[in-house]
């Protein structure tokens, strides 16, 4: 029985370079894009371009399954960190889920329901026992007793009457009850609370700011260094091919990415917020978070907050 290997085939060069051209593709096409765009916003040197370079310069001395190796490595590791980053987020918005879906609003002779962002000061608007308050309001008619620990971390439901405030965000608990809107929904307690969460991944720690301005310099001192050990040692060892040397130039590019250092640090600081989110704690931001690594005392007030 004749054996033949892959390459004995007529044509496995060229389906080899396509199936591997179509893996890069595959793989690349996130950092590609994100290479281009951070170049068309000043950002000549972070991981995309980084990886872009280095993928495509060695496309260019025929390193082909070098280049789409990179490239599938580097794109698992960019998925892994998007979804570490989306399930922290889904914990914080789990824990603060307090955005009202609907209002009641008091149109006529009907009651409709609206998105809170369609309803206007002055409005009336009715809420029913089980129902969240969909926005700042004051009660006009009815008594009852509104559970507010999403805002306050009360655990005691608090007695509301005629003249009381009600807050976006607080449940009503005993009877139902009508409230004249005071302010929009944009400026509600809710969608205040809400934005502070959204901010949360933008309060940087310290070791983050410091991560952010080093890279700023590491970064192009790499590529200067590779572009360095491309063009300077052929002068000096002429018996070498050119394109040994621009092969070292781009393992060294890919070797000296900052993924890890950028990433890794901003990263576990969000997953460290959204760990802390899954078992009922909010955590403002990273600075925060970092701050308690500090703290030999915790006071709390008679709610537990």
């Amino acid at each position: 029985m004749t054996v033949r290997t892959w390459g004995a085939f007529p044509g496995a060069a060229v389906v080899w370079k396509v199936a591997l051209i179509l893996s890069y593709a595959v793989a690349g096409w996130r950092v590609l894009r994100g290479a281009v765009r951070g170049i068309a916003a000043g950002r000549m040197f972070d991981e995309n371009s980084l990886m872009a370079l280095a993928s495509l310069g060695a496309m260019a001395i025929g390193e082909m399954p070098e280049a789409a190796g990179v490239m599938a490595f580097f794109s698992v590791g960019e998925y892994l960190q998007d979804m570490a980053v989306e399930r922290s987020r889904g914990s914080i918005r789990a824990l603060m889920d307090i955005r009202p879906e609907y209002a009641s609003v008091a149109r006529g002779d009907k009651v409709e329901k609206v998105a809170p962002e369609d309803v206007l000061p002055g409005e009336l608007i009715q809420v029913r026992p089980g129902e969240r308050v969909p926005l700042d309001s004051l009660v006009m008619g009815g008594e009852t007793s509104m559970d507010t620990s999403a805002l306050t971390g009360e655990s005691m439901p608090r007695a509301m009457g005629p003249g009381d405030e009600a807050l976006a965000g607080m449940v009503n608990i005993r009877a139902a009850v009508t409230l004249r809107v005071v302010r929009p929904y944009a400026q509600s307690a809710a969608a205040r609370v809400l934005q502070l969460v959204e901010e949360a991944s933008t309060r940087k720690a310290r070791t983050e700011r410091f991560i952010t301005r080093f890279s700023r310099y590491y970064t192009p001192a790499v590529v200067a260094l590779a572009a360095a050990v491309a063009v300077i040692p052929p002068f000096f060892a002429p018996g070498q091919a050119f394109a040994v040397w621009i092969h070292r130039a781009l393992v060294l590019l890919v070797i000296s990415c900052p993924c890890a250092l950028v990433i890794s640090i901003p990263l576990g600081y969000f997953a460290g917020i959204g760990g802390a989110s899954r078992r009922g704690v909010l955590v403002k931001g990273a600075s925060f978070l970092e701050t308690l690594s500090r703290v030999d005392t915790v006071v709390f007030d008679k709610t537990g907050t």
